[in-house]
């Protein structure tokens, strides 16, 4: 079942805020963290982007985050992380070094300069800026999905990617949640049909309650992509309040790697760049091993829906040959 919001921050502790910006055709999303939050996660796409990713390996030092960062503009957008830690310094947060404190920020980004916007931003990206003011807008609670933060320019290979994401509740009453950016190189439907592949997953109409097709054909499955020489990238965080080790928040993201290739077709090609952070916010011990296999199910599962969602409330750029969204041809 979906738990509260169906948002990411139904995880206590959890805090989302979007930086917007429509004539760019980019934006940032800041995921921030109560108090540090145990963090992993994994690359499985050919072409990443990313920053304080290696630290996420299970076999570092340092186990706990303080924010995760995703970011449109390509390795330019990788200077959002810099905002994002300048907001946490100022409250006192971060990782101790002697009288200094360093927030961990990990980041992913995603090429969207493609997209029709206007990337003529002069000497320094605006990524740093709008770091910092998706840091200052992040809150508990509703947040907005579609075109907005991270999600602001993404396409896929057949319809405006966006902003989604997805909750669920264990038997045993732990939250898992994930929100993701889909920008994605290959296509979240079913051939040139409406139909989208997490459909099996969808709960309560969240993405149009329309199924699957009655039947499938081979044209349903041939290779859609954006084209031989572009780039894409799907990027997300899957997040639970359960107490969890380092190795258990790195197989969180390996599962939610899973939803990602049941929601996207195909997933993790060469020019993709799909990372998937994972944290765990600690506030509910697990009962035993039988706890942890369904929080791995469900990653799987909220992944899915939360691409499935990206797309399904992304709107199109106001730019002369945006690429149409779900909405603009399904109502």
């Amino acid at each position: 079942m979906t738990s509260q919001l169906n948002l990411l921050t139904d995880v206590e502790g959890v805090a989302v805020g979007h930086a917007t910006d429509l004539k760019l055709g980019s934006g940032v999303t800041a995921i921030v963290f109560d108090r540090p939050a145990t963090a992993s996660g994994s690359v499985l796409g050919g072409a990443p982007g990313g920053r304080e990713t290696a630290l996420l390996d299970p076999a570092m030092t340092v186990e706990a985050v303080d924010a995760f960062v995703l970011s449109g503009g390509s390795a330019f957008g990788l200077d959002a992380a810099g905002g994002v830690q300048a907001g946490l310094r100022a409250i006192g947060r971060g990782f101790p070094v002697g009288d200094v404190r360093v927030p961990i920020v990990p980041q992913a980004i995603l090429m969207d300069l493609l997209n029709g916007g206007n990337k003529d931003w002069g000497l320094h990206s605006p990524y740093r800026d709008m770091g910092y003011d998706a840091f200052m807008a992040a809150r508990h609670g509703a947040f907005d999905l579609g075109s907005v933060g991270a999600g602001t320019g993404a396409t896929t290979a057949t319809f405006k990617g966006g902003l989604g994401s997805a909750s669920a509740m264990t038997s045993g009453g732990h939250t898992i949640a994930a929100l993701v950016a889909v920008n994605a190189m290959g296509s979240t439907t079913i051939g040139d049909g409406p139909f989208f592949w997490a459909a099996p997953f969808e709960l309560d109409d969240e993405f149009g309650g329309i199924g699957l097709p009655a039947n499938f054909s081979s044209p349903d499955t041939i290779l859609q992509a954006k084209g031989i020489n572009l780039t894409a990238t799907t990027i997300g965080a899957v997040v639970t309040d359960a107490a969890l080790t380092k190795a258990q928040t790195h197989r969180l993201s390996i599962m939610a790697h899973g939803g990602l290739a049941r929601a996207v077709l195909p997933a993790h090609l060469p020019a993709d760049g799909d990372t998937i952070f994972s944290a765990a916010t600690n506030r509910r011990p697990l009962a035993n091993s039988t706890d942890f296999m369904e929080l791995c199910h469900l990653a799987t599962l909220v992944m899915a829906r939360a691409i499935a969602r990206g797309v399904f409330e992304a709107t199109s750029l106001p730019v002369e040959g945006a690429q149409a969204s779900w909405r603009d041809r399904y109502g």
